[in-house]
């Protein structure tokens, strides 16, 4: 019997797959935030959950409104979506068709090519240099049939970034009917004065949309929120595509009430400088190779895929559940978030009794 067929793109892509829970042990495959989320997101979604019957607010009007006032952005520029990933979904779905590029650096996020497979458009991965995005490389893979360049800055999995400079030439030199995606889900964890998130070029650009999510530092990822700002028109367009609903009332409330939890965010963000710094110290002194991040990770070089998987294995062994990066083209490495002080002392003397072996 033959059925429907899909779109023969559809076919070729090769479904996402999230980081490995852990049973009874550490779960660091998933860059979540090991403190957990606001106590006081968790008591708005206690007051939301008394209003179930009700359909959410559709515009998603006192969380842009929220956001606006935080950062000093036009709440009018600004789109909400379940995720910064349903917003590459609706950028996709507005802006690329078959035969279609889009480019990103040789190690960005998996979702963005799906997105290109989807809408049967083409995937161009430009070269890193020090497994840092580089700018002439993407310049160098723009064609006529670039749409959109997708930059996470930092960058998942490498933990780089690029100087706010840098990101200006890039923009300087692309076309205006070019769409410059820079996705900043870690930007709150970046303390050097070089970096911006984007939303300076954002407010000016005609082509510049910046994403950021809840997810990370807010701790809310299994709420599905995240957020866009960027110029009124490629906002228009993605409100038209987007879902009349597409983000629930429990996670505009919490939302709303992370944004307020300054102290919250603040402990996040010290307890990440803190154990980032520890965990590079430990690897230093085992003799290990990393990539320096600027995130919530580390990219752990290894000397070869044996070894790498070996490693694995023994993390696993205690209950240590971190990600294998060969789908992002790097066989030989393993990301791990970063965890509690606990769980990072635990990985610590991991490498040190798999160094010792």
């Amino acid at each position: 019997m033959i059925g429907p067929k899909p779109l023969p793109s559809i076919l070729d892509i090769v479904p996402y797959k999230g980081g490995e829970p852990s049973k009874t042990g550490w779960k660091l495959s998933s860059n979540e935030n090991p403190l957990g989320a606001s106590d006081k997101a968790k008591s708005a979604i206690a007051a939301a959950s008394q209003s179930l019957e009700r359909y959410p607010d559709g515009s998603a009007t006192a969380l842009r409104r929220a956001i606006g006032a935080k950062y000093g952005l036009d709440p009018e520029r600004l789109i909400i979506g379940a995720g910064s990933d349903e917003i590459f979904q609706l950028l996709g779905r507005a802006y690329l068709r078959q035969g279609d590029e889009i480019i990103q650096s040789a190690h960005g996020f998996l979702v963005y090519r799906l997105i290109a497979q989807q809408s049967g458009a083409i995937t161009k991965s430009a070269p890193e240099t020090n497994y840092t995005a580089n700018v002439d490389a993407i310049l160098s893979e723009v064609t006529d049939k670039t749409r959109i360049v997708f930059l996470a800055n930092p960058n998942n999995p490498t933990g780089t970034y690029l100087p706010y400079s840098e990101i200006e030439r890039l923009h300087a030199r692309l076309r205006s009917d070019i769409m410059l995606v820079l996705d900043g889900a870690y930007a709150e964890y970046v303390t050097t004065p070089d970096y911006q998130d984007g939303a300076k070029l954002a407010e000016t650009a005609s082509n510049v949309l910046m994403t950021r999510t809840f997810s990370k530092i807010h701790g809310l990822a299994a709420l599905r929120l995240g957020w866009a700002y960027g110029p009124a028109p490629i906002i228009d367009v993605l409100n038209r595509v987007r879902g009349p609903f597409n983000v629930n009332a429990l996670a505009l409330a919490a939302g709303l009430a992370a944004l307020e939890d300054d102290a919250f965010m603040a402990q996040s963000i010290a307890h990440n400088t803190k154990e980032l710094a520890r965990m590079q110290a430990g690897l230093d002194a085992l003799g290990f190779t990393y990539v320096p991040s600027v995130g919530n990770f580390l990219l752990v070089i290894f000397t070869d895929e044996a070894e790498k998987r070996a490693m694995d294995r023994h993390l696993r062994s205690r209950d240590i559940v971190v990600r294998d990066m060969t789908a992002y083209g790097l066989p030989a490495c393993l990301r791990i978030s970063l965890g509690t002080e606990a769980a990072n002392s635990d990985v610590l003397a991991a490498f040190k009794c798999f160094a010792r072996a």
